[in-house]
């Protein structure tokens, strides 16, 4: 319960004094003062009141911290919009069907791979898809295949294509597995996940090549998330050797060391 810590959290955000808040909501300024130091709890119709003044979710309000929250999401919520910080929001995904009425999966084109973060939801986008069928697939559940390009993810390689399982409750992510990320900013990524949204409502993207840093994206930035299922590559790849793979990534780091002393001899001769 974290109501008397969001209750003054979004107050101060609004630049509102107690009694300012007290007075809107036609009551004392010591009852809510007691609200905010949790020594009483307002009524249900008041605290859908307070939902309402705020402009928070009912069960955001009294359940989730939102001090924990980053700036975006705060002033998503604060402009009317339901926010999601769970990853459990209920997702409705357009797809197609075939003669026999069973899912097809369809396929993301190479040249429409840089509309689907638009289109994602629009039907009308959805049915000119390419679609076709895996029978080895699961009748049950809903997949779709996607064009993957560079060399973050091996053995995955450039110009592959990818095949996920849709993902409806993102608090079922099964870290450190392979996952085709949907954002809003870039569009159709395949990374490894890792699940923080309990923490503090993002997903970690990581890569299998070691030269990719991983980074943080928030809940309310993705789309969509697919499960890894399967994948085709472009071209036949040789078996890797271990202890070569060891010298590339002994050598991948000698370089960055190298760089960084380049950097820092660059800053001294510059300051003489």
């Amino acid at each position: 319960m974290y109501l008397k810590e969001n209750l003054k959290l979004m107050r101060k955000r609004m630049k509102r004094s107690q009694t300012e808040v007290a007075t809107m909501m036609d009551i004392t300024r010591s009852a809510y003062n007691s609200y905010e130091n949790g020594v009483a709890e307002p009524s249900i119709g008041l605290l859908i009141r307070l939902a309402d003044f705020y402009k928070v979710n009912l069960d955001k309000l009294v359940r989730i911290d939102l001090s924990k929250l980053g700036e975006f999401k705060l002033s998503e919520i604060e402009k009317g919009y339901d926010v999601d910080i769970t990853g459990s929001k209920l997702r409705v995904i357009s797809t197609t069907v075939d003669a026999n009425d069973n899912e097809n999966v369809e396929l993301v084109p190479i040249r429409a791979k840089a509309g689907y973060t638009a289109g994602y939801a629009d039907p009308s986008y959805i049915k000119v898809l390419p679609a076709f069928n895996m029978p080895f697939l699961s009748e049950n559940k809903k997949y779709r295949t996607f064009p993957i390009s560079g060399d973050s993810m091996p053995p995955v390689l450039d110009k592959a294509w990818v095949t996920g399982e849709y993902l409806q409750d993102w608090t079922y992510i099964d870290n450190g597995k392979p996952y085709i990320v949907i954002t809003k900013d870039d569009g159709i990524v395949f990374k490894v996940l890792y699940s923080r949204i309990k923490e503090d409502g993002t997903i970690m993207l990581c890569s299998t090549n070691s030269s990719y840093e991983p980074y943080s994206v928030g809940v309310s930035d993705i789309l969509e998330l697919w499960k890894f299922v399967n994948y085709i590559n472009p071209r036949f790849e040789e078996p890797s050797n271990s202890d070569s793979d060891n010298l590339g990534t002994a050598i991948r780091n000698l370089q960055k060391e190298v760089g960084v002393m380049h950097q820092k001899m660059d800053s001294i001769d510059s300051k003489i």
